[in-house]
């Protein structure tokens, strides 16, 4: 007998090179995200607000560290209760490759049955999104199809190359996909979100004849491909950002500088939670100057900071400036140094009087505990 309404997959498989250096030894997922969130408070919450209670996350073999230092024993989204799972499953790529992906589609099948759970929730990680799960299980559940999937109709220039854009029909069934890379795109397109529904027991036949065929694939990849007339799609209205690349990820992070954007993403009735961290809060010295920017918790500053975001413990300076830049947890920029436009990943120095200087379209990059002894120009 199903016990549970939801369980939910979260994928974190993809690379994305264009995010590099910052992917170099993390996800996607956990990259910082305003400050003290990491983009995967954002999908671990939806699945929070929801009550569901069982959960499994995939990530690849190398990149888990910072996954497990985050999350922990997962009491922050409520994983750690006596009825709630969670799993995290490393996915090898020379194992799964020699077994024709067996070990893939046993693992998933297996946790799947055991999760007693009626419906299953499939997120991917690029798209930023904080999305009442409970509803959309509500509205599949109404309209009946097979799969719904989730989107919402976004700019032209919020698009990667491998997204889906879809196009809708009668009674808001799909009436046509393509990837971006192969559609002539409108100015507004209808971005599919990579978040689907589906009844969990449809989920395993598909996997078990995906399992008979030898398919190299995962979760993501086969309900993409399940996408038809009889799926329904489900409009997302809240705020949403699309991140694969260094620009996409910085615009990101900006826009939570604009109010009405912050308030969209982090102050909706879904509640957003994060690692805590007991930490004094930032002190500001007589001599700061601060306009239009953000701080984590357990920060010194002393010099001049506008239009920036500061991650947790980090030091600026006096005489120090930083504008239009996104400075990582534990960072020490030192006295009349200048960061424009920038980047600093975690546990980076930034020496006296040197400059880092970006552009908005193309800021700087510094990779993690980097010492700066000498000017950086780019853009």
């Amino acid at each position: 007998m199903r016990t549970n309404k939801m369980c939910a997959l979260v994928g974190n498989l993809h690379r994305y090179d264009d995010l590099l250096p910052l992917t170099a030894n993390r996800p996607l997922s956990t990259l910082p995200f305003d400050g003290k969130y990491r983009l995967l408070d954002f999908n671990l919450s939806s699945i929070a607000n929801a009550n569901i209670k069982s959960l499994f996350m995939v990530f690849n073999e190398g990149e888990t560290q910072s996954v497990f230092d985050h999350i922990g024993g997962g009491k922050e989204w409520s994983l750690d209760g006596i009825q709630n799972r969670f799993f995290i499953h490393i996915y090898q790529d020379f194992i799964r490759r020699a077994d024709n992906n067996s070990s893939y589609y046993d693992l998933v099948i297996d946790y799947l049955k055991k999760s007693k759970s009626e419906y299953a929730v499939y997120m991917g990680s690029k798209i930023l999104v904080n999305i009442d799960l409970r509803a959309l299980l509500h509205i599949h559940q109404a309209h009946g199809n097979e799969m719904t999937v989730v989107y919402k109709r976004v700019p032209k220039d919020l698009l990667y190359k491998e997204d889906i854009i879809i196009k809708l029909g009668e009674d808001n069934l799909i009436e046509k996909k393509a990837l971006v890379k192969n559609a002539e795109v409108q100015d507004v397109a209808n971005l599919c979100t990579d978040i689907f529904i589906i009844k969990t027991e449809k989920l395993i036949e598909i996997l078990r004849e995906k399992q008979s065929e030898n398919v190299l694939g995962n979760v993501e990849s086969f309900l993409r491909e399940r996408i038809s007339k009889d799926t329904y799609a489900y409009e997302y209205t809240g705020y949403l950002n699309n991140i694969y690349d260094i620009p996409s990820y910085y615009k990101a992070n900006m826009d939570m500088l604009d109010t009405q954007k912050f308030n969209s993403l982090l102050y909706s009735s879904q509640k957003v939670y994060t690692k805590l961290k007991n930490e004094v809060p930032t002190y500001y010295s007589e001599t700061s100057v601060v306009n239009n920017s953000q701080f984590s918790t357990g920060c010194m500053i002393e010099g001049n900071v506008e239009d920036s975001i500061i991650g947790r413990g980090s030091d600026i300076a006096e005489g120090a400036k930083v504008s239009g830049s996104l400075i990582f947890p534990s960072n020490t920029i030192k006295a009349n140094a200048e960061v424009s436009y920038a980047i600093l990943d975690k546990n980076i120095v930034v020496e006296e009087g040197v400059k880092i200087v970006g552009t908005p379209e193309k800021p700087v990059v510094v990779k993690k505990g980097t010492h700066v002894t000498a000017d950086i120009i780019g853009g």
